[in-house]
């Protein structure tokens, strides 16, 4: 926690949410913290790994969708080179405050960190 004496605060925020604060008067207390802190990092995410309790379970698939609800599941156009390393990049389009657009989606679920940008199409 911070104190009166603290000159130096450091956060990190992991993409599991949690948080890490180092706190220091000094440089060399704060250089010695980030020394501790990468000595135990593996550990600090294994645990966080424990703690967070089951896996996130990995998006469904378009064809477990639509046996969900009994449905048909529309294939957009894919033009051939159009891929990406998560597979086919669906084509998409549609109208906003700019004006029409299109473009070639990568198939990651929204918010995944390694998602690949969208191929525009002018």
């Amino acid at each position: 926690m911070a104190t009166e004496g603290t000159k130096y605060q450091i956060n990190y925020k992991l993409h599991d949410g949690t948080l890490i604060n180092l706190y220091a008067a000094t440089v060399q207390e704060l250089e010695t913290g980030l020394t501790d802190l990468s000595m135990v990092a593996s550990l600090i995410k294994s645990t966080g790994k424990e703690l967070g309790g089951a896996p996130a379970q990995p998006a469904p698939t378009a064809e477990a969708v639509a046996q969900q609800f009994n449905a048909t599941p529309v294939a957009a156009p894919v033009a051939s080179g159009n891929t990406c390393r998560h597979g086919a990049m669906a084509f998409r389009e549609g109208t906003s405050a700019k004006g029409p657009w299109k473009g070639y989606m990568c198939a990651a679920p929204k918010g995944a960190p390694d998602k690949c940008d969208t191929i525009w199409v002018r």
